[in-house]
């Protein structure tokens, strides 16, 4: 499992491109509406693709209801993963207190590393003379 600030970032990087897949949605399913009485809407020239496909107006109002939800979960995953980030709440003293104890479990652990590998050793130095003091019949 990846770290939180990892996290964090891919979570940022996903609702920026919810935002992209919002505005795409919004530019190319939107109606065309005027905007002010002088307003003209052209019509698509001959041969081109049209730009706008329109969805009716409770299709359109569905899949914006839709995408802000969405956009209102990662923004509240992206609150939660702040949340848990060391801050205010942790002075410098913490941290460090934290990263002196991570640091002692580590050397522990190496410490049980390395007797593990003398344990190995030592059994595959006893095969090996259980192997060689083997006689064939």
């Amino acid at each position: 499992m990846s770290d939180r600030l990892t996290q964090l970032q891919d979570a940022v990087d996903q609702l920026a491109q919810q935002f992209v897949a919002s505005l795409h949605f919004i530019n190319s399913r939107h109606d065309l509406e005027k905007l002010g009485p002088d307003d003209k809407i052209q019509d698509a020239l001959k041969g081109q693709v049209q730009e706008v496909d329109a969805l009716p107006a409770e299709d359109f109002r569905s899949g914006m209801i839709e995408l802000s939800r969405d956009l209102i979960l990662k923004e509240q995953q992206i609150e939660v993963l702040v949340s848990t980030l060391p801050g205010l709440d942790n002075s410098e003293q913490d941290q460090e207190r934290n990263i002196k104890e991570l640091e002692e479990d580590l050397k522990a652990a190496e410490a049980q590393r390395q007797e593990a590998l003398k344990e190995r050793d030592q059994i595959l130095a006893e095969l090996d003379a259980v192997i060689r003091s083997v006689r064939r019949p």
